[in-house]
């Protein structure tokens, strides 16, 4: 008889070392505290499930030791995650390298797992609330808290374990913690997991919502909510000693204003940046570029141009001195020529969307505009109402009556619209989390505890998160695969076809 693996946690971590513990000849039983496995893997990629990106950095992968994510994901990578789903029934649809079912529903990803959960017999056991973890040692059955001492990071038990559970007791010789993070504690992520790997004597890296919505501070919001515009998002974190502002990250895509803030996957991506940073008293601004498919000096000829076109006087040369007074730096208002997507100046010149290409000229509008005529059509209607009001632009005013200053100020609100993030949305609202389970103690070869011979992990439970885009399926499907094999005492997988990464 094989193994007995001990699995808590049913999410789309545990399931697969679930799947691969068992076959490899294991014994394995799931231990799940809600009334079913794999809630999360539903509300993945808005119900359609993407499971894994073609595109794999290491860049897009965090963890306080940066190699450590790879090394796993090398043993069990893109390739093998496809091959793995298309053998349990999964046709991939591919957009632009993000994968997704061809059902475009996650609940075929969860059922695929299931079923061959139950096809290998892995015994599932829902409703099932954790008491206890204890270790059998020469016979004798001891609370594990006091069976495991770390010293000098050397392994100081060994033995069975023993589950204590509002269900009954549960022995294993091998135990797979994939209880996930705190995000998203209604899918069955309640932090849970980290006070048993705490038990164990494992140290918790303070986890911090991640893939999350910004709070702001500035009062306007409430105006702003309901708006979706495409952006590219800066994060700014002050220094530890003086008010110089450092570039944290960036992305570009649509952003939502909301009545507390920002949200968007733009947002999503940078916002670990700032959960670490208000977490250590730092400040954080972010500054948004609502044109960023053009540079810098586009957006001045494109506002010149209307404004002459418009009928309004004395405002040649505004547009240079706007950029030196916004204290933003050049590159950060979309000077650099290119954009995130490609589309710089070659794209769209002057003869763009300047005086010539458009074809508009000064017979396309009328003289003596107001200052709501003459923005509409550049960005939505909402927005350039509440990009006049912060540069003190009355949207009733004709544009002739402006002074030049204050349509320097809108060009800084349209390339440059600075907010002061005070916060982020709870852990509820998070997808996932930064911090987790201390990677430095966790053997990234076999995913086994470096302080307890038996223990494994996989997951969110660990300080691991990846960016949008299937990469913390990815790392659940690596991980747990990994995990599932060595707990049940067998190779990792497709080990002997690629090179071992050197030993952490």
């Amino acid at each position: 008889m094989g193994r007995q693996v001990l699995i808590i946690g049913g999410g789309a971590s545990g399931m697969t070392a679930a799947i691969f513990a068992a076959r490899a000849g294991a014994a394995v039983t799931i231990l799940e505290h809600k009334d079913r496995v794999g809630k999360k893997i539903l509300s993945t990629g808005n119900g359609r499930c993407n499971f894994t990106n073609r595109d794999q950095r290491p860049e897009y992968y965090h963890c306080s030791r940066p190699d450590f994510p790879c090394r796993v994901i090398q043993q069990f990578p893109f390739e093998d995650t496809l091959d793995f789903f298309q053998g349990l029934g999964i046709l991939p649809k591919e957009r632009n390298g993000y994968f997704y079912p061809n059902s475009n529903q996650a609940s075929s990803v969860l059922d695929v797992l299931r079923f061959e959960a139950e096809g290998l017999g892995v015994r599932v056991v829902t409703e099932c609330h954790v008491r206890k973890i204890q270790t059998v040692t020469d016979g004798q059955e001891r609370n594990v808290q006091k069976a495991v001492a770390v010293q000098e990071g050397k392994i100081r038990a060994a033995g069975r374990f023993v589950i204590e559970t509002d269900k009954g007791r549960f022995r294993g010789d091998a135990l797979i913690l994939a209880a996930g993070s705190k995000a998203a504690s209604v899918t069955g992520s309640d932090g849970s997991g980290y006070e048993i790997a705490k038990s164990l004597g494992h140290h918790i890296i303070e986890p911090l919502p991640a893939l999350v919505q910004l709070r702001c501070r500035e009062k306007d919001y409430k105006q702003l909510a309901g708006i979706r515009t495409e952006g590219r998002i800066r994060l700014y974190i002050s220094g530890q000693q003086g008010p110089e502002w450092k570039l944290a990250a960036e992305d570009r895509g649509e952003i939502q204003l909301t009545d507390y803030g920002i949200s968007g996957i733009p947002v999503f991506q940078v916002s670990r940046y700032a959960s670490e940073a208000l977490h250590k008293h730092r400040q954080v601004k972010a500054v948004i570029d609502f044109l960023p498919q053009l540079t810098q000096e586009e957006t001045e000829r494109l506002l010149a141009d209307r404004l002459r076109r418009a009928g309004a006087a004395g405002v040649v040369g505004y547009a240079k001195t706007a950029r030196r007074e916004s204290g933003i730096p050049a590159e950060d208002c979309g000077t650099e020529g290119r954009g995130a997507e490609g589309h710089g100046t070659e794209g769209h010149g002057t003869e763009g969307c300047g005086t010539g290409g458009c074809g508009t000229g000064s017979r396309g509008r009328a003289l003596g505009q107001t200052c709501e005529q003459f923005m509409t059509g550049l960005l939505n209607k909402k927005l350039c109402l509440a990009l006049l009001k912060r540069a003190q632009i009355s949207a009733n005013a004709k544009t002739e009556e402006i002074p030049a200053d204050r349509w320097k100020s809108l060009l800084r609100q349209i390339k440059a619209f600075e907010t002061h993030i005070i916060g982020t949305n709870s852990f509820e609202q998070a997808q996932v989390c930064c911090g987790g389970v201390d990677t430095a103690e966790v053997n990234s070869e076999s995913m086994e505890s470096r302080l307890v011979r038996g223990l494994y992990f996989a997951g969110e439970i660990l300080d691991v998160d990846g960016i949008c885009g299937g990469y913390n399926l990815q790392w659940a499907w690596s991980s747990g695969a990994v995990a599932g094999k060595a707990a049940a005492g067998g190779r990792q997988p497709h080990a002997e076809e690629r090179r071992k990464a050197p030993e952490n």
